[in-house]
C-alpha cells in the first residue's frame, strides 16, 4: 500500500493543471474568435483546420502514452517530461497568436502548422501530467481526491485567464496597440506564469508506483487497449464531455457580441459586452471549480458512474433551458451559468479518476501495466472533444450565415443562440448513454486494488 498524500504534493499535482489551463482556455475560448474576429479567417475554413489537425493526433498521443511508459530516469517516466516541455509549450502557444501579415492563404497554412505544433507540445506535457496520478497512489479515495486537487488547479487558471485578459486587452488597446498585438502580449505573460507552474509539478510530486519491469512488444500494449471495452466507453464519455465544453466556451464571445450585446444594468450602468463576457467566463469557470468540491462527496454517495450521469443529465436539462433566455434576462443568463457550471464541474475529477481505476483493471486482467498508454487516451479524447467542438463551432457559424463583425441576420443569431445551449445539451446527452455501459463499480474497483498489491508483491 502507498503512503497517505501530503497537502503539499496534491498541491503541486494542482499547479500542473493550473498552469495547462490558464493557457489552454486562450486557446478554447478566445482562439475561434481571434481567426474569424481579429485574423479575417473564415468560420468554416477554422473549422475544418481544426479537424484536420487532429488526424494526427490520433497517433500522437497514444504514441505518447507508449513513449514515457517506457522512460526511464532517476526521476521517473513521467515527472521529467513536464520539466523538458515547460518552455516549449509557452512558447509555441505565442507563436500561434503571433499571425504574420499575410494573405488569406498565407494566413491559413500558417494557422495549420502552429496549431498543429500546439497540439503536439501539448500531448508531450499533458500525456504524462495526466498519467502521473495512476502512479502517485494505489488508493482509489486518494484519486479521486488528488484528481479534484488537479481541477480546482484547472478551474482556477482558467478563471486567472478569464477575469484578467478583457483588462490586458483593454490596457494593450489604451496604448494604441492592435487587437492582434493585444493577444500576443497577454499570451506572452500567461506563457511565463505557465511554465513556472510546470517546474513546480515536477519539482514537488514523487512516483510511488513502480511497475515490475518486463520488456513487453508495443504490440502487445495496443492489442491489450483494443480489448479493454471499459476504455472505449470512457473514451466516448470524455469526448462528448469535453464537446460540452468546447461548444460552450466556444460560442461566449459570440454569444455576447452579437446577441447579448451591451447592457444597461440596474447599478452598474452601460456595461460593455466585453465586460458581462469575461464575468461570464469567470462565474463559469468558478462554479466548475465548487463542482469539483462536490465529486468527492457525491462519488461517495451516489458511486462514480452514478454521480457522473447525474451531472451530466442536470447540465444538459439547464444547458437547454438557456436558449430561450432573451438578452434582457441577464441575471437569469448568469444564475444558469453557474447552475451548469456547478454541475459540469463534478464530472472531470471523475473522468481521470476512472481513466486510473480503468488502468488498474488493464493490470489486473493483462497482469501489465500500461498506465500512459491509457491515459494518453484521456489526453487524445480532450483534444478530440475540443477540436469537434471547435468545427462544429466553425461549421455551425458557417451554416447559419454568420459574417464577422457585422449586424447578425435572425438566422445567424438562432444559431449562435443553439450553440451555447443545444448542441452542448446534446453532447451531454451522448455522455450520459456512453456511461450507461461503464461497468467499473467503486466495489468492484475496491477488490481489485487489494488483489493488485498482493500480485505486485508477488512479481517483486
Amino acid at each position: 500500500m502507498t503512503e497517505a498524500l501530503k497537502l503539499k504534493e496534491k498541491v503541486a499535482y494542482g499547479f500542473g493543471d493550473f498552469a495547462s489551463s490558464l493557457f489552454w482556455k486562450i486557446f478554447s475560448m478566445f482562439l475561434m474568435y481571434y481567426y474569424t474576429d481579429i485574423v479575417n479567417l473564415s468560420p468554416q475554413s477554422v473549422g475544418t483546420m481544426l479537424l484536420l489537425t487532429r488526424l494526427w493526433d490520433g497517433i500522437n498521443d497514444p504514441l505518447m502514452g507508449i513513449i514515457a511508459d517506457r522512460t526511464k530516469t532517476k526521476h521517473g517516466k513521467f515527472r521529467p517530461f513536464l520539466l523538458w516541455g515547460a518552455i516549449p509549450f509557452g512558447l509555441i502557444g505565442i507563436i500561434t497568436f503571433s499571425m504574420p501579415d499575410l494573405g488569406p492563404g498565407g494566413k491559413l497554412i500558417y494557422a495549420y502548422i502552429t496549431y498543429t505544433m500546439m497540439m503536439m507540445v501539448y500531448t508531450v506535457v499533458n500525456v504524462p501530467y495526466s498519467s502521473l496520478l495512476g502512479v502517485m497512489t494505489d488508493k482509489p479515495k486518494e484519486r479521486t481526491s488528488l484528481s479534484s486537487f488537479r481541477f480546482i488547479g484547472a478551474y482556477a487558471g482558467g478563471m486567472v485567464m478569464t477575469a484578467s485578459i478583457p483588462h490586458l486587452l483593454q490596457f494593450f488597446n489604451s496604448m494604441e496597440l492592435s487587437d492582434a498585438r493585444g493577444f500576443q502580449l497577454s499570451v506572452i505573460i500567461y506563457a511565463i506564469i505557465a511554465a513556472f507552474f510546470f517546474i513546480m509539478t515536477y519539482a514537488w510530486t514523487k512516483e510511488r508506483l513502480k511497475p515490475v519491469s518486463e520488456k513487453v512488444a508495443i504490440k502487445s500494449d495496443l492489442k491489450d487497449l483494443a480489448k479493454n471495452g471499459q476504455w472505449f466507453i470512457m473514451l466516448g464519455a470524455c469526448i462528448s464531455v469535453l464537446i460540452f465544453n468546447s461548444l460552450r466556451d466556444g460560442s461566449i464571445q459570440y454569444y455576447f457580441k452579437y446577441y447579448i450585446q451591451d447592457q444597461n444594468l440596474p447599478l452598474l450602468g452601460e456595461v460593455a459586452w466585453e465586460k458581462l463576457s469575461g464575468a461570464y467566463m469567470t462565474v463559469w469557470l468558478g462554479s466548475n471549480m465548487l463542482g469539483v468540491l462536490f465529486a468527492n462527496p457525491a462519488s461517495g454517495f451516489l458511486g462514480k458512474r452514478n454521480a457522473f450521469i447525474y451531472a451530466m443529465l442536470l447540465a444538459a436539462a439547464l444547458s437547454a433551458v438557456l436558449f430561450f433566455l432573451k438578452p434582457e434576462q441577464i441575471l437569469l443568463i448568469f444564475i444558469l451559468n453557474l447552475l451548469i457550471g456547478l454541475a459540469a464541474g463534478i464530472v472531470l475529477p471523475l473522468i481521470w479518476s476512472m481513466y486510473a481505476d480503468i488502468s488498474d483493471y488493464s493490470e489486473y486482467k493483462t497482469g501489465r501495466r500500461a498506465t500512459g498508454l491509457i491515459f494518453s487516451s484521456s489526453s487524445m479524447s480532450q483534444k478530440m472533444g475540443w477540436t469537434l467542438g471547435g468545427a462544429i463551432t466553425g461549421w455551425i457559424l458557417a451554416a447559419y450565415g454568420f459574417e464577422a463583425n457585422t449586424v447578425q441576420s435572425k438566422e445567424s443569431i438562432t444559431g449562435i443562440r443553439m450553440l451555447i445551449s443545444i448542441y452542448p445539451a446534446i453532447g451531454a446527452g451522448v455522455a450520459v448513454l456512453f456511461l450507461m455501459a461503464y461497468r467499473l463499480s467503486d466495489k468492484f474497483m475496491e477488490k481489485i486494488t487489494l488483489e493488485l498489491r498482493e500480485m505486485r508483491k508477488t512479481k517483486n
